[in-house]
């Protein structure tokens, strides 16, 4: 095991080297914007400018680049947008609204994708698992934004109960009040309908296989009730795969969604993204490149070691 995690970390991070190379050279073949006027942080823009090699070849740049994140943790300061402000310290401030939108639709998707899953596999094959199916195959086809546009119109707009926009933080006091979770409602409901019926297909299918199983039927010989031969050993064995995927969405939360926090306003790191590819603010785009990347990748080779950790039976990396 601890073979192959060190041989994945090292795969992370040729892959993660190989991504920024194609990203940090494409992006520095465009036209290098101008800097606009920024009064005295003009002069601290030019300066990270000089440092940072933009009158060099580009390997040159991509060099220091990397230089100066390894040593002096510096990834540069906003050039088209936060001007002057150094981009680690903006991604921070940026990171808790994307950590708590996704974090409260996955808290709020699991027990409910548990839930239908068990229930859909307890009643397979009749019209209460025909509907949990259907209803999962429309979910998941649906791409989350189509989720968002319906969810503004009729929660939002028409009915009034939240509002369409994320509250800033100066009316909501606080990212943990009331008011600002209220307004997080719409985000989290579009973000977790997809999670919800992801889980519930896997649960579904996971269950329905287990409870097929011979050791089923033997456990049931020896006394047990259908309850405690279902809690007890297929529910078990099933979440051998469920909570893999479970601890990758809890790691993968960092990530957020690009397209939701551009809809409702939300302040994060997705957001961010995109205004820096719209803008060409290199130093952001580079930092979120980056930061998805690993996220991405970091996700997967959690959700790959969590199968041997849940099951001792798997040996990861093994020959045989």
């Amino acid at each position: 095991m601890t073979k192959y995690i060190i041989k994945r970390i090292l795969l992370m991070f040729l892959t993660l080297f190989i991504i920024m190379t194609m990203c940090f050279v494409l992006v520095k073949l465009l036209p290098l914007p101008a800097v606009r006027e920024m009064g005295k942080d003009i002069n601290l823009v030019l300066a990270r400018r000089e440092k940072m090699g933009y009158n060099k070849p580009i390997m040159v740049q991509y060099y220091l680049f990397w230089k100066n994140i390894i040593l002096d943790w510096d990834w540069g300061v906003g050039e088209q947008m936060y001007e002057g402000y150094n981009v680690w310290d903006v991604m921070m401030q940026k990171l808790p609204y994307t950590v708590l939108v996704n974090l409260y639709s996955i808290l709020f998707a699991i027990p409910l994708g548990l839930g239908f899953g068990i229930y859909a596999a307890l009643k397979k094959n009749k019209w209460q698992d025909h509907l949990v199916s259907t209803l999962v195959m429309v979910f998941i086809s649906v791409p989350s934004y189509v989720y968002a546009f319906i969810i503004q119109y009729f929660l939002c707009f028409k009915l009034a109960w939240f509002p369409l926009q994320l509250e800033s933080l100066s009316s909501a006091g606080s990212l943990f009040s009331w008011r600002m979770f209220r307004s997080m409602i719409p985000a989290i409901l579009s973000l977790g309908f997809g999670t919800v019926a992801g889980l519930t297909r896997y649960t579904r299918a996971e269950l329905s296989e287990v409870l097929t199983g011979d050791y089923m039927l033997l456990a049931r010989t020896k006394g047990l009730t259908k309850a405690q031969a279902i809690s007890r050993h297929a529910l078990r064995n099933a979440m051998v795969v469920i909570l893999p995927m479970i601890i990758g969405e809890f790691i993968g939360i960092l990530g957020g969604s690009l397209i939701i926090e551009n809809i409702f306003g939300i302040p994060g790191v997705g957001n961010l993204y995109i205004n820096s590819i719209n803008v060409r603010d290199y130093n952001f785009f580079m930092a979120m490149s980056v930061f998805y990347t690993f996220i991405g990748l970091a996700s997967g080779i959690v959700n790959d070691i969590s199968y041997g950790l849940i099951d001792p039976r798997i040996r990861m990396g093994s020959k045989k």
